[in-house]
C-alpha cells in the first residue's frame, strides 16, 4: 500500500509546490480531474447545467474555481476534489429545502416579477432590475411580438428569461 501511495505522490506531484509540478503531472492531473468532474456533475441534477438562476451559476463558477485548484497544484488534490462533490451535495440539499418552502426557495433563488399586465408596462418593474424598453422591445420580438399591447402579463424570472402570455384574440 505504501507503495502504492509513493507511486501517485510522484507520477500526481502529490504534496509538490505548483511550480514544482512536470508538464506530464499537470496533464494527469487535469485528465483525473475531468474524470471527477463528469462523476460530480453527475451527482448534481440536470438543473445545475441549465444554469436556471444566480444559485445555480454560482455553483458552476466555484466548482470550476475549486476544481481547477487539483490541476494546478494551487490547493490539496484529494481534498479539493472533495469539496467539489461537497459543493454539490450542498447545492441539491438547498435546492431539496427550496422545493418544500417557497419563503427559503424564493430567499434562495429570487422571485418573478411583473414587468406587463395587460398591455400596460411596469416601468417601475423594468427600471428595479435595469432593463430598458429596448430591452423589452427585443424580448417581444423574440416572442413574436410587435407591442406590448398585445401581452396579457410578462414576468421577469427567476432564470431572467421573459416569460409572455398574449392576450386572446
Amino acid at each position: 500500500m505504501e507503495a502504492v501511495h509513493e507511486f501517485f505522490k510522484t507520477v500526481l506531484g502529490l504534496g509538490s509546490e505548483p511550480r514544482d509540478l512536470t508538464i506530464i503531472q499537470v496533464c494527469l492531473r487535469g485528465l483525473i480531474v475531468f474524470g471527477a468532474s463528469i462523476w460530480i456533475v453527475r451527482v448534481a441534477d440536470k438543473r445545475f447545467l441549465a444554469q436556471k438562476t444566480a444559485y445555480d451559476a454560482v455553483l458552476s463558477f466555484t466548482l470550476a474555481s475549486t476544481l481547477s485548484r487539483a490541476i494546478n497544484g494551487s490547493g490539496p488534490f484529494v481534498a479539493t476534489i472533495a469539496c467539489g462533490f461537497l459543493l454539490v451535495l450542498a447545492h441539491r440539499f438547498l435546492a431539496y429545502c427550496a422545493v418544500r418552502s417557497h419563503r427559503f426557495g424564493s430567499l434562495l433563488k429570487g422571485h418573478d416579477t411583473k414587468i406587463i399586465e395587460n398591455g400596460m408596462i411596469r416601468k417601475e418593474a423594468l427600471a428595479d432590475h435595469n432593463i430598458s424598453l429596448h430591452d423589452l422591445d427585443e424580448d417581444l420580438r423574440l416572442q413574436g411580438l410587435d407591442s406590448p399591447n398585445k401581452v396579457k402579463e410578462a414576468r421577469l424570472e427567476r432564470s431572467g428569461d421573459i416569460s409572455i402570455i398574449k392576450q386572446e384574440e
